[in-house]
């Protein structure tokens, strides 16, 4: 894909960002309560056109089954009645969240009549890239809309008929409300996917869900600003205090809960000391869920049946297979994460409180946990109501990104005839005093 060269956006294409971008100025300056009012009818639109919406997902399922989509994609990519109904939830759920915008940051007199303000505004517009996942449709259109952002969306043509079905609805749902229903477009080609890297001027912020090939990818070929994640390589570390029972519950559900997610334990650390105790009972544990693991010769040692490679280390399997090494101790153990970790999120299991503060120290990771599943690290679970998806980049936003996530801010200066030379020729000075918010 790296060698895909990216073509100018083409006439309709520039016309489509345009109104989008059009829609989401008007958009920017609605109440709270128009915005609120908006995913009200979006979510009560889904639930009109659940069953359309679903029928199209099994279509699409079977489509791929019938093409070989690989089984990590295929959990992606269906969107039944439950699913769905969990995705409408969430829609209300943003709808409730405090506003985003207006927020007043800063309030600072710098002189007699001269008084400054920082105030979150939207982004503008995000143009957002995902592959298999139709239920992101609905959560980041519920983002945007909630956080006065346009949005444009391209999804994997194995999910087509579902991305149509679900932007069908929530347009259907705004036609009601005060929100255009053009600050949201779909995007169903290729060539319109790749020349959206193009759209800068136009498109404010471009946000990729899918495989490392993907995020890199775009990466490398926009000048937009890019927010994601490229990799998924989650650890759990066993540690040598260590409640044993509930080191096993946390591992099983961090690898098995949902293993296509990106936030799935991807390599198992085990302290020598806990190891032949906690890898007895881990071992058959795994297997009765359908996990194969793959050790070092220390853990092969102790019953891991099969070999890891040097490339499993720093592997996302997506599925149900489970990287397993032996460490001397917590610095191996932070040692293995930083040289392997994709700053993802990473936990530690253990009852000794000074060990697992300094973990959570250490670790510079977007997530780091003690003692639960590395499967918490979503915005749903964080409270957010859905997410645009997972940054591990150092500068916020970092990890599951919500409405915080897609506002910056804009400085408002008021004055009263006040001129810069006053100042730098000692007429006038600067007070610098904060006032109340």
């Amino acid at each position: 894909m790296t060698t895909v060269a990216v073509p100018e956006p083409s006439a309709d294409l520039l016309r489509l960002a345009t109104g989008v971008r059009q829609a989401s100025t008007l958009l920017g300056q609605t109440e709270d309560h128009q915005r609120q009012d908006a995913l009200a009818s979006m979510a009560n639109a889904l639930e009109r056109h659940a069953d359309r919406i679903v029928a199209a997902n099994r279509e699409d399922l079977e489509q791929a089954s019938a093409e070989g989509l690989a089984p990590a994609l295929m959990a992606r990519l269906k969107l039944d009645s439950g699913k769905l109904t969990g995705a409408i939830e969430g829609v209300r759920q943003v709808a409730g969240l405090p506003d985003p915008l207006g927020v007043r940051q800063l309030h600072r007199e710098l002189d007699d009549g001269l008084v400054l303000e920082r105030v979150s505004v939207p982004l503008g517009v995000l143009g957002v890239i995902f592959e298999a996942r139709p239920d992101a449709v609905i959560q980041i259109a519920s983002l945007a809309i909630r956080s006065g952002n346009g949005a444009i969306l391209k999804g994997g043509s194995e999910a087509n008929r579902t991305n149509r079905a679900v932007i069908e609805a929530l347009k259907d749902g705004l036609v009601t409300s005060a929100v255009s229903e053009d600050a949201l477009a779909l995007l169903t080609t290729r060539q319109e996917s790749l020349a959206l890297l193009r759209l800068d001027g136009l498109v404010d912020l471009i946000i990729p869900r899918g495989s490392n090939e993907l995020v890199r990818f775009i990466q490398d070929n926009t000048r937009i600003p890019v927010l994601g994640h490229a990799d998924g390589v989650c650890h759990l570390y066993v540690d040598a205090q260590v409640d044993m029972t509930q080191a096993l519950r946390i591992a099983i559900d961090s690898k098995t809960q949902y293993p296509a997610a990106c936030n799935a334990i991807e390599t198992l650390l085990v302290h020598q000391d806990s190891a032949p105790a906690f890898l007895a009972e881990a071992i058959p544990a795994f297997r009765a869920a359908g996990v194969r693991l793959l050790g070092d010769a220390r853990s092969q040692a102790l019953g891991v049946e099969d070999a890891a490679s040097e490339d499993d280390w720093g592997r996302e399997y997506l599925d149900l297979i489970l990287a397993v090494k032996v460490v001397s101790d917590l610095e191996e153990a932070l040692e293995h994460i930083r040289r392997y970790g994709s700053r993802h999120t990473e936990a530690i299991a253990s009852t000794d409180t000074a060990t697992a503060e300094r973990f959570l120290r250490a670790v510079d990771s977007a997530g780091v946990y003690h003692n639960c599943s590395t499967r918490f690290a979503d915005g749903f679970r964080y409270g957010f109501g859905a997410e645009v998806g997972i940054s591990t980049q150092t500068l916020p936003p970092r990890g599951p990104v919500g409405l915080e996530g897609l506002v910056t801010y804009r400085y408002r200066l008021r004055g009263d005839g006040h001129i810069a030379a006053d100042f730098a020729e000692g007429r006038r000075c600067f007070s610098h005093r904060d006032l109340a918010a």
